[in-house]
């Protein structure tokens, strides 16, 4: 029997029609794996659609430095009786961009750009300022919209704050 089905897949198929058949289902399994890798890497990411995050009370924000928020993936910030909530991706390649404590300003790990307490482009790569989120105080607690993105001003233009470095810088 197994003599049998052996010879019939002999005569059938030669070497060459084996290879190529092997080839044509190999590449075919390639492109099939890499049509599955875009299409996964293209959808967003379950539950990071975003929406409305109760963070603290407008009181606990401080008018020096930043608070950040870890719910909302941004900091929270006040400028002359304004709320700021900002989110902490850099706006050149997306890097959580940190708040340096000496210097009083967000620098970025990754290229070195850097931004006011409130988000503004200072310098480096960056296109513009650090994005931030519509808000709305609801119950005496400040709700960043974190799906509702306001893009930053682009680089360039001048700042609405005057507060220079406090101090040395946390990147190099």
């Amino acid at each position: 029997m197994a003599r049998m089905v052996w010879r019939a897949m002999s005569e059938d198929l030669d070497r060459r029609g084996f290879l190529a058949r092997l080839w044509t289902w190999g590449l075919g399994i390639m492109a099939g794996a890499a049509a599955w890798t875009s299409w996964d890497f293209l959808q967003p990411v379950a539950g990071q659609s975003g929406g409305p995050v109760a963070t603290v009370t407008p009181d606990e924000i401080p008018a020096e430095t930043v608070i950040e928020i870890a719910a909302m993936r941004g900091y929270l910030t006040e400028s002359e009786g304004e709320i700021v909530p900002i989110w902490w991706k850099c706006p050149h390649l997306g890097c959580k961009v940190p708040w340096c404590e000496s210097s009083g300003q967000f620098e970025c790990p990754c290229h070195g750009s850097v931004f006011s307490r409130i988000g503004e482009y200072r310098r480096g790569p960056a296109p513009r300022g650090m994005d931030r989120y519509e808000f709305e105080i609801i119950d005496g607690v400040v709700v960043p919209d974190t799906s509702k993105v306001i893009r930053g001003a682009p680089a360039g233009t001048p700042e609405t704050i005057d507060e220079p470095p406090k101090g040395p810088e946390c990147i190099d």
